[in-house]
Parts: structure tokens; sequence; C-alpha cells
């Protein structure tokens, strides 16, 4: 269970399903209170519709044997005086509850009430008061005749000739000829709202788990489909882990869609990766050719030496073994370059160090303003030492040294007045072991490193370093730096 939700398809179709099941939850309980509330109205108006036509017969002073809200229909009316005496009732009505009065049955007329019509609202044995007010000095109600304009709403159930129902109830006010006050309660079934509601809810619980089916099967059909060319990435580079071959490539969607942008970034790191390794199998070839020769030459005069020591070569041994130790020494700095060794802060003036470089060099001429620079001093002292050895082995005559300032940069410069560098070899002369001069031997010029350990100094000190063309027309190279501070 855990590998499977451990999985991004698994985990997409749980996410989408739960999102789209707390919608629907969501929305279906706004639809049900909206509908439930629209018909509650529904049934509300037409409770006090009830209400207000049996209110009317009631102004009219319609007695209540002849009301014809009282006729025995399935909404329940009663109608109540304002000491909440239950006057008149709908025929049938057995219970009812949630109005302002349980009683179904109207209370007969006192004895010795001798109205002439008991049943007619207003009438009065008190009709011939000196004062002409109404014995009912509350002050409260709607004027004689008129029905009040609020309405009171109120939810309860009733049972009509042995029916029990759910109603909507509407109590209307109505004044009396004689001052007095009417309460008219009327009802109206809420058996459609029950109904509607109920099946609006069923048809929920049937369709919510059914839709959710249909959401998570699409999700999981869509993500596996989304994710296949990943799976097909994934595939590829444990191939190529395990056989070791670089030069494969994982397959590229026609998607141009995130998946695609990884897979072609995948490949790009492949190609780095493989351009690396083959550097570094070529480096090590490279080296263990450069340091065949002096070894071999070494050991040759050290087995004559053996065999005749009247005809030991002290110089070219001395020779051999300071060259041994040059490119062990340039060997050593390349893979501790490559290790990513960052420089010393040190803050290094390019001019001292140029002056300094060139003291003892024969036919080197420096112009230079302080320019301080932070980083290894051994590193770029190393860096000017090896071009001015190749400008030396170029030139005719002089070699020049120039520092100068170039807004927030330091620029070193070396030019000679030889014949210079073709524009196409400009950036193949940094690469590692190269020598353009096909002339040039071993002996007088050197394994090819020199260039390639100035150009990755620079970059390690943030900054570059170029060839191009001098004044004299020879080579031309400049080293460019971040001023200190």
């Amino acid at each position: 269970m855990s590998r499977l939700f451990g999985s991004v398809r698994a985990r997409a179709t749980l996410a989408a399903t739960l999102v789209v099941a707390v919608a629907l939850v969501a929305a279906g309980t706004a639809v049900l209170m909206s509908l439930r509330s629209n018909l509650i109205g529904e049934a509300g108006t037409q409770a006090e519709q009830s209400a207000r036509a049996v209110a009317a017969e009631l102004a009219a002073r319609t007695p209540y044997d002849q009301l014809s809200g009282l006729d025995g229909d399935d909404r329940p009316v009663q109608v109540v005086d304002q000491d909440g005496t239950l006057v008149a009732a709908s025929e049938d009505l057995q219970r009812i509850d949630g109005t302002a009065t349980t009683e179904v049955t109207p209370r007969p007329s006192a004895p010795g009430d001798d109205d002439d019509d008991p049943g007619r609202p207003g009438d009065s044995d008190d009709a011939d008061d000196s004062d002409g007010d109404s014995d009912d000095d509350s002050g409260a109600g709607p004027a004689p005749g008129e029905i009040g304009s609020g309405t009171t709403f109120s939810n309860g159930s009733a049972t009509i000739d042995g029916d029990a129902e759910d109603y909507r109830f509407a109590a209307v006010d109505v004044g009396t000829a004689d001052g007095g006050r009417l309460t008219v309660t009327a009802g109206a079934p809420l058996a459609a709202e029950h109904s509607a509601v109920d099946t609006t809810l069923t048809g929920m619980l049937i369709g919510l788990p059914l839709l959710l089916g249909v959401v998570a099967g699409v999700t999981w059909l869509v993500t596996g489909r989304a994710l296949r060319p990943v799976e097909g990435i994934r595939r590829e580079m444990a191939a190529i882990t395990a056989s070791e071959d670089l030069t494969r490539r994982v397959p590229e969607p026609a998607t141009h869609d995130e998946i695609a942008r990884l897979a072609s970034t995948t490949n790009e790191t492949l190609a780095a990766l493989e351009a690396s390794v083959e550097r570094q199998r070529r480096f090590v070839a490279d080296a263990s050719h450069e340091l065949r020769s002096p070894i071999a030459s070494l050991r040759t005069q050290l087995e004559v030496a053996a065999a005749h020591p009247e005809l030991l070569d002290v110089d070219g041994a001395v020779e051999d073994t300071v060259r041994l130790q040059r490119l062990a020494a340039d060997l050593l700095l390349l893979a501790r370059l490559d290790a990513g060794e960052r420089p010393a802060d040190a803050r290094v003036d390019l001019a001292a160090m140029a002056r300094e470089e060139a003291a003892g060099r024969t036919g080197v001429t420096v112009d230079a303003v302080p320019a301080e620079v932070t980083g290894s001093r051994g590193q770029l002292g190393r860096v000017l030492a090896n071009l001015l050895d190749n400008a030396g082995r170029h030139a005719r005559e002089r070699v020049t040294v120039t520092v100068r300032r170039e807004g927030a940069l330091a620029v070193l410069a070396v030019a000679d007045d030889g014949e210079g560098v073709a524009e196409a070899d400009r950036e193949r002369i940094f690469e590692r072991f190269v020598r353009l001069d096909a002339a040039r031997s071993r002996d007088d010029g050197g394994a090819g490193l020199g260039l390639a350990i100035a150009r990755d100094v620079a970059v390690r000190h943030g900054g570059t370093l170029t060839a191009g063309t001098a004044p004299a027309g020879g080579a031309l190279f400049e080293l460019r730096l971040p001023l200190a501070g």
C-alpha cells in the first residue's frame, strides 16, 4: 500500500478525487439548502394566501360557520381571538402543533350570551357603550375591518381526517368591527418539499460515488499517459547506468511541455558528462604519453650509466628530471582545479606581480598601474609566468606586459612581436596538450598545458583569458579579473 501511494500517479489520482469530492459535497449541500429554502418559501406563500383569504372574509364579517377556508380541504386553518381562544377551525382537524394553540375544537359561546348572531365576528352586548369605544383597550393590531400587513411564519404538523403531514404555517391578524383582533393561521403542506429534497438527496448519494469513480478512473488514465514519458526516461537512465554507455540518450517526447524539457535537459547533461569523461580519458592518455618520453629518456641514461659510468650525461638526466617535476606539478594543479578548489582571498597587486615576474627575463618590458584583485598569489603568478613563457617562445625580440583598469576590471595583457595566432586557433590553444607549432619539440615547447592552466585559473577567479592580435602583429593575451573591494 505504501509503495502504491508513493507513486505520483496514485497521489495525483487521490488528490483529484478528494478535491472533486469536497467540491461536489459543498455544491450538493448548497443545492439542497437552496431547493429546500425555495420550496419552503413557496409553501409559505401558499399558506399566507390561504390565511389572508380567510382574513378577508372575517373582515367582511362573514360568520365562522360560513368561512370558505374551513370547508375540509387538506390545509388546516385556525382562527384565534386576542385572548388566545380558538373560535373557528378547519373541519376534520384532529391534531395540530407549531401554531398559537394546539386546540382543534372551537369553544362554544358562553352561557347567557344574548347576541343575535353568536357566530358573527364583531357583535357584542356592549355595542351601546356610551363612549363608543371597543372593549379591547390594548391599542394593538389592525384597525377594524382591516388585515394586518405583517405575516408570521412557522413550521409544524397537523392531522386532518387521519392523515398526518408537516406544514408551513402563516399567521395574519385582522381587526374586528368592535375593535378586537382575530389571528388567522393557515398551513400549506410540505410534502412536495420533502419529496423533492429526498429525491435530490437520493440522486446525489447514488451519483456522487459514480462520479467520483469516473473522476478517479479518468485521472488515473490521464496521469498514467502524462507520466509515460517519465517512465521511459527512467528506464533509459537505468539502462545507461547499468551499461555505462554515455553515448545513449533518453527519448524526448514531442509535447513541448515540462517533461519534454526534462528529457532535453537530461540529454544535455548526458552529453556534458560524456564530454567530461572523454576529456578525462584523453587527459589521462595524453599525460601518460607526455610522461613516457622523459621517463624513458631518464631510464636509458641511468642504464647506460650503470654499464658505463664514464658515459653518464648528468645535465641530460637533470633536465629530464626537471621536465618530470614540472609536468607533475602541472597535472597536480589541473587536478585541483578540476576538483573545484576555491582560490584564496588574498589581495594581489597585478602591477607589482608583473614587475616581479618580468625581472630577469630578456626583452620583457612592463607598463603597469596599480590594480588589486582578490585571489591566490601563487596561482595568478603561475598564469603570468605561463603567458610570459609562451610569449618568449614565439617573440622575435620583444614582449610587453601592461596592467590597466577598465571600469570594475583589472586587465593584464601580454603581447609579443611574433607571428601571432590564427583566428581559427584562438580557442583551441587553451585545450590541454595542444601544440599548434608542429616544429616545436617537447624539449623546448613543454607539454601544452600552460595556457590550459592559465584559463582554468582565470575562470576560478571569476575572470576571463582571451587571445587576440597585438599591435606589433604578434599574439596578445588579456587576463581580465574583478578589482578587489
